[in-house]
């Protein structure tokens, strides 16, 4: 197997590092792509079965003019209680795979399905550990600015984690760092990142459009909707690369910018000196 081309390390303006991103995720889009759809399948599947359980239990009693059976309900509200929480579990491999797949491919590693699986598993907790700080912090702190100033001083936690090998400690000290100082032009390029993001997935959203509309010609309302919800998140996961491998390029250019590691790369592949007699 061909080991892929490294990133060739430079200062990235931002259209640079935009136009970057994608040719990154092209450049590998069986992998990054499959790596998001096969890592959204669980949450499709929940969000496919629980639309259609739910919907046809309250429909069929709103037809019949009765109120919904609760205890009918209950199986349903098991199952997608117990998938809830395999989707939790899941989103360390859901956030950390491609952007770990993204981190190797721009050090000229050769990458593998299995081998970012394998990678997230032995750092699983390390990854758990920050997420669920992400999110307790959202809960926590209640202040919208004061999250998003701390989440952008935190955007390189995980490529510094797996390039550089660190702890969950030393990777968000690494992270603030990096970013501290560069904040607002940080912030600006993930704002543009989750534009481009969100303009994607409505692109894709006229695919699902288009199966809606097939869809209801031949199924019930209901199970088009769960149909489609299901279908939509395995869709939708084809954006979110965009914005892992944006992160990992960030972090590459946060280290450029500070440390001049581009100099670094570059002295690594001049010929050596030849050795005296």
């Amino acid at each position: 197997m061909t080991a892929p081309i490294p990133l060739r390390l430079r200062p990235l303006e931002i259209g640079d590092l935009l136009d970057e991103t994608f040719r990154m995720y092209r450049r590998h889009v069986l992998l990054f792509a499959g790596l998001s759809l096969v890592l959204a399948i669980p949450g499709a599947a929940l969000a496919g079965y629980s639309t259609f359980a739910l919907l046809s239990t309250f429909l069929n009693a709103a037809n019949a003019d009765q109120a919904p059976d609760l205890a009918s309900l209950t199986p349903t509200l098991v199952v997608v209680g117990i998938g809830f929480v395999l989707n939790v579990l899941l989103y360390p491999f859901t956030q950390g795979a491609v952007i770990y797949a993204a981190c190797e491919s721009a050090l000229g590693r050769p990458v593998t399905l299995w081998g970012v699986l394998g990678y997230v598993v032995r750092r699983y907790f390390p990854i758990l550990g920050f997420l669920v700080l992400i999110a307790l912090m959202g809960i926590l702190f209640c202040l919208f600015p004061l999250w998003i100033w701390i989440g952008v001083m935190w955007v390189a936690v995980l490529p510094a984690m797996f390039v550089e090998k660190l702890g969950l400690g030393a990777a968000l000290g690494r992270s603030w760092r990096l970013v501290e100082g560069r904040w607002w032009r940080t912030f600006l390029i993930l704002f543009l990142i989750a534009v481009l993001w969100y303009v994607v997935r409505i692109a894709l959203g006229a695919v699902l459009f288009i199966a809606n509309q097939l869809l209801v010609i031949v199924a019930s309302s209901y199970l088009t909707v769960a149909i489609v919800g299901g279908a939509g998140e395995v869709i939708y996961s084809l954006a979110t690369p965009i914005v892992q491998i944006a992160i990992v390029l960030i972090y590459f250019d946060l280290r450029v910018r500070k440390e001049g590691l581009d100099l670094f790369q570059q002295a690594q592949r001049l010929p050596q000196a030849p050795q005296p007699a």
